[in-house]
């Protein structure tokens, strides 16, 4: 079958050694490569690498594939839209793709109203034009981000970054003024509370400890929050947190800044991971998925905060019209079909990831939201120790089978598959890491 995996040589491949050895020689060092896959092409959901073995991708390139690899309306969107112009620049002139793109985006904004949009190549990017325009709008210069987060590794957004030491080790005084605060993880709650009052403690926390000993509330210009957590471990937050956190941002004058570069776009069966909480943001930022693997982010905020004039921030590249193109043949597509697939799918998928954690004593926390599920392994259920050495196990497992999957925090594996898998597609994922569990299981015995 094309739709699922097949392995005919050893991993890697010989190919794939070769032109690993020559990266290794060429290419920086700081690059993460959790296994030795050497894509070639994709389509759809399946990626081949260069000795012809077809994998099963569940990482739908770290979450930018939403409409899968290649897909035909997104190709000759890109193709007739190089054929006519790649390149001006939105910076010094216009683009009508421009603006039928923010036209669509605004339509789609969680809380409706009046918005505008700012256009880079990057989530980091368009995190930073967050951070610049939160500071130019409140006139104040602090800002709120939360352990666990990553919202991106150039200086300023990386300032908001709290995921891995190794993000910042080196890189000496980062954007000063930022403040971190734990985010909302119910299964690690160290109140042991129900999800309920946790979400109450996680507010409280910013309000009677951190305002009242270290940050002064009237100088905090944005409370920065991924709406589902992703490189943390894809972490869904409980569902009253978010009416508690913009009822205390409203409360000090503070933005409210979501990142939804990793769980927008369709990603969790909603256009917007927001929709899922009813909240509305002051600024968002979006990329990842909305270009189909074209460079694109966009930075968009209420009309009446993104007023900085003419000069105060641009980019040469962002809103390429290539890029453009790309993004709104990729808009179509989720509103069309995919949208729904994924909640659809995601719910098929969680329903058979429940009863892990009672079959498997490593598996601590199965969550998610669509198709961004996170399966997190403990040491056993009563300590919920943290198994990294097991996560990495199965990733590893998963990738002899053909299987691409990813981590995510310390402990846990992210499935973010292309929104256009199949059931069939979607079932040999679930049955392939249960295998590399149940191998596991007599190992570890």
């Amino acid at each position: 079958m094309e739709g699922i995996p097949q392995i005919i040589t050893s991993l890697p491949g010989p190919r794939a050694r070769e032109i690993i050895e020559r990266d290794r020689e060429l290419i920086s060092p700081s690059y993460t490569r959790e296994y030795p896959l050497v894509a070639e092409r994709g389509e759809g959901a399946i990626v081949y690498d260069v000795d012809g073995n077809r994998f099963l991708d569940f990482n739908a390139g770290i979450a930018v594939a939403a409409t899968g690899h290649c897909h035909p309306e997104v190709v000759e969107a890109i193709q007739r839209q190089a054929a006519r112009l790649i390149h001006m620049s939105g910076t010094d002139f216009y683009y009508v793709g421009m603006v039928q793109l923010a036209e669509q985006l605004s339509r789609l904004a969680p809380g409706g109203g009046a918005w505008r949009v700012y256009f880079g190549n990057s989530g980091t990017e368009a995190i930073e034009a967050c951070m610049k325009l939160a500071r130019h709008h409140s006139g104040r210069d602090k800002f709120i981000a939360f352990f666990g987060g990553f919202h991106g590794r150039t200086l300023g957004s990386l300032s908001l970054t709290a995921s891995k030491a190794v993000q910042r080790a080196g890189f000496g005084s980062l954007v000063p003024g930022v403040h971190h605060v734990p985010y909302p993880d119910c299964y690690r709650c160290p109140y042991g509370k129900r999800p309920d009052t946790c979400a109450v403690d996680c507010v409280r926390y910013i309000e009677e400890e951190l305002f009242r000993t270290t940050l002064p509330p009237q100088e905090v210009a944005a409370i920065v929050i991924e709406p589902v957590q992703g490189e943390g471990g894809y972490v869904v937050p409980p569902e009253n947190f978010f009416d508690r956190l913009a009822t205390l941002a409203k409360t000090h004058g503070i933005l409210l800044v979501l990142d939804e570069v990793q769980c927008g776009m369709g990603r969790t069966g909603k256009m917007w991971a927001a929709e899922h909480f009813g909240v509305s943001p002051d600024i968002f930022a979006a990329a990842k998925g909305i270009a189909s693997g074209m460079p694109l982010s966009a930075t968009m905020a209420r009309a009446g905060i993104m007023t900085w004039p003419p000069g105060a921030h641009a980019s040469t590249f962002g809103g390429n019209p290539v890029a453009i193109a790309a993004s709104l043949a990729t808009i179509e597509l989720l509103q069309r079909e995919l949208i729904a697939n994924a909640a659809r799918l995601g719910e098929h998928i969680l329903n058979r990831l429940r009863t892990w954690p009672r079959k498997f004593p490593f598996v601590g926390d199965v969550r998610g939201l669509g198709l961004m599920i996170g399966i997190e392994f403990v040491r056993d259920q009563e300590s919920k120790e943290r198994a990294p050495e097991y996560r990495n196990r199965i990733l590893h497992s998963a990738f002899e089978r053909g299987l691409l999957v990813l981590g995510a925090g310390r402990n846990s594996i992210r499935l973010c598959p292309p929104l256009v898998i199949t059931r069939d597609q979607a079932d040999f994922a679930v049955d392939t890491l249960e295998d590399c569990l149940l191998a596991l299981k007599r190992d570890s015995s």
